[in-house]
Parts: structure tokens; C-alpha cells; sequence
């Protein structure tokens, strides 16, 4: 009887510590996403930050949705889905989002190629 209450014990302490690790992972996605995800109200500050009651709501969605065990990818493609590519602080690699993400490389390129003709004409 000893043995069995002693494994008993083990088993019992095993699934509240992996029980608290699941608790610790969760808060720490929310934690991650919440600060991936723009307020709509301030546009400017991510749902972690922001006191705005829409943010509120939007950090208890997003719990809800790790607690039903949806990936970080579907709960920012419900998001997507229903505010919009505006509500991702980093937007995605996208058709919709490609002169975005290319703008910076191509007006670095355009200015060193200004840069170098004014360079050359200033030589003359």
C-alpha cells in the first residue's frame, strides 16, 4: 500500500507541474501574440498596451482561442479575416502587401542611382 500511494503522489505532482508549464506556454503566446496584434481604435499600439475596451476584448478573444488550442497562425487569420491585414503590426508577405515590403529596397536603389547621376553631373 505504501508503493501505491507513493507512485500515487508522483503521478499527482507530475500533471500540476505539466498542468502549470501548459499555463506558463499559454500566458507566454498570449503574451507574444498580444504584442503582434495593432489596436483598431489607437492604431498605433498593440492590444497589449493599449486600455482602449475594444483591445480588452480583443486580448480575451485571443485567450479564449489559445485556450481552445488554435495556432498562432489561425488566430491571426481570424483576425485578418474579420478587421482586416491592418490589424497585423507586422503584415504579412502578401500580393496586397509586396510594393510594402519592397518600397524600402527600391527607394534605397532609386536614390543611389540619383546619388550617382548627380555624383557624374557634378563632375562635368
Amino acid at each position: 500500500m505504501g508503493k501505491q500511494l507513493l507512485v500515487l503522489i508522483f503521478l499527482l505532482l507530475g500533471i500540476v507541474i505539466s498542468a502549470y508549464a501548459i499555463d506558463d506556454t499559454a500566458e507566454k503566446r498570449l503574451a507574444n501574440l498580444t504584442k503582434e496584434i495593432r489596436c483598431v481604435v489607437c492604431q498605433n499600439q498593440n492590444i497589449a498596451d493599449s486600455n482602449a475596451p475594444l483591445a480588452k476584448d480583443l486580448r480575451e478573444k485571443v485567450q479564449q482561442m489559445i485556450i481552445d488550442k488554435k495556432s498562432d497562425e489561425e488566430i491571426k487569420e481570424y483576425l485578418v479575416q474579420r478587421y482586416g491585414e491592418f490589424i497585423l503590426l507586422r503584415p504579412r508577405f502578401h500580393s496586397t502587401t509586396f510594393l510594402l515590403w519592397t518600397f524600402p529596397f527600391l527607394g534605397m536603389l532609386m536614390g543611389f542611382f540619383f546619388l550617382c547621376r548627380f555624383v557624374k553631373l557634378q563632375a562635368k
